[in-house]
């Protein structure tokens, strides 16, 4: 596993800035497992917000769910009314659409929103289903056999990882 030189710090503040100028009052923050949960969860903490954000997680719904199984990442948890809000659904990595494409199947499981946009910290192209960020802080090119994650410190520092799938 290698680092990747892209400052996941420096994107952090540009999702910032674009996750304020698209939020209105009222919106909820919901995080994907686990990169974009810790998104979430900072965001929530830096704009001020007094509600916890929403987790959700995309292995029931995932087309590959009988290969891959559950994942180990935190089980969904949504702590308002889903039906007739405005959300901004948050992500690390966008790449090929299905984990998106899983969660807002998850999302809809909650009930019917009444918008959901979504904030990814990477867009890293290569989509399978047409899926697009309405906010992104970074685009990037990777090989197919690439996969780019989004770390964690303990001290909640953002950093990158680059592994070879």
């Amino acid at each position: 596993m290698s680092t990747l030189a892209l400052d996941a710090e420096a994107l952090y503040l540009e999702l910032l800035a674009g996750v304020r100028a698209m939020h209105r009052p009222g919106m909820h923050l919901i995080g994907v497992t686990s990169g974009g949960a810790w998104l979430a969860e900072r965001l929530q903490r830096d704009m001020n917000l007094a509600e916890r954000p929403g987790v959700i997680s995309s292995s029931m719904h995932r087309d590959d769910y009988a290969r891959r199984g559950m994942t180990a990442g935190a089980q969904t948890q949504i702590v308002f009314d889903v039906n007739d809000s405005n959300i901004i659904l948050l992500d690390d990595v966008l790449f090929t659409g299905r984990t998106i494409r899983a969660v807002i199947n998850e999302l809809f499981d909650f009930g019917r929103p009444a918008s959901v946009r979504l904030a990814v910290l990477v867009d890293r192209g290569g989509r399978e289903l047409p899926i697009q960020a309405d906010f992104c802080a970074a685009r990037v090119a990777l090989a197919a056999n690439q996969s780019l994650a989004l770390a964690r410190s303990a001290a909640g520092v953002f950093s990158f990882n680059l592994e070879a799938c």
